[in-house]
């Protein structure tokens, strides 16, 4: 799939891209992961995110488009911080999930046995959760990508970009290939994280569709 996005001219946007996806997919989990830990432990903090997450994942991105773009102005970082936005739901809700639905047996036993708080979420709740962590890292990862023709319109370059210039210059072979190298790059990463996940389950000897 990349050797094919090399062929149509496309790997300097695709790098592109794949460099402001990953950045903004670290902020991402930087930001989601603990915050969906401390959701699990805190009902309080959980009913107050839910409606903020629900308005994240409804709202059209257009919406705060205006806002991100007057204080960060165009260029690639307003594409990042908005995919940030865009992207940060499902991590939160499906670590938030994941570690409640962990048996309650398993943490009194680790109770019973002497672990502090620290030790149960590090080596009890984390890893039985880990399959719904990962669906939530996976579906935040394909919603990043998803965000890459929107960014372009605060002025982040790379397929995005490429796709932008095809339409408004009626070029349909440009906007092909650019398309088409979006499809493989989201292709390609899902595969990646979806393989992984079921590597580190079965390391775990935890079950992940």
């Amino acid at each position: 799939g990349f050797g094919l996005i090399g062929i149509m001219g496309m790997w300097e946007a695709t790098m592109l891209t794949l460099s402001q996806v990953g950045v903004a997919l670290t902020l991402t989990l930087v930001i989601a992961l603990p915050l969906g830990v401390i959701a699990s432990r805190s009902d309080r903090l959980d009913v107050a995110l839910r409606p903020l997450l629900d308005a994240m994942q409804t709202l059209p991105a257009f919406v705060y488009f205006p806002v991100i773009v007057i204080l960060f102005r165009i260029g690639d970082l307003s594409g990042i911080i908005a995919t940030v936005i865009y992207a940060m739901p499902p991590a939160v809700r499906m670590t938030n999930l994941g570690i409640r639905q962990v048996p309650r047996e398993a943490t009194e036993a680790a109770r019973a046995f002497g672990s502090t708080r620290l030790q149960i979420l590090a080596k009890v709740q984390i890893p039985m959760a880990l399959p719904s962590i990962m669906m939530g890292v996976n579906q935040t990862t394909m919603m990043a990508l998803a965000m890459v023709i929107y960014a372009a319109l605060l002025g982040a370059t790379g397929l995005g970009f490429e796709v932008l210039l095809a339409i408004g210059e009626f070029d349909v072979g440009r906007g092909f290939e650019a398309g088409l190298s979006i499809v493989i790059v989201a292709v390609t990463t899902d595969r990646i994280t979806q393989a992984w996940a079921r590597r580190r389950s079965q390391a775990l000897g935890l079950s992940i569709s």
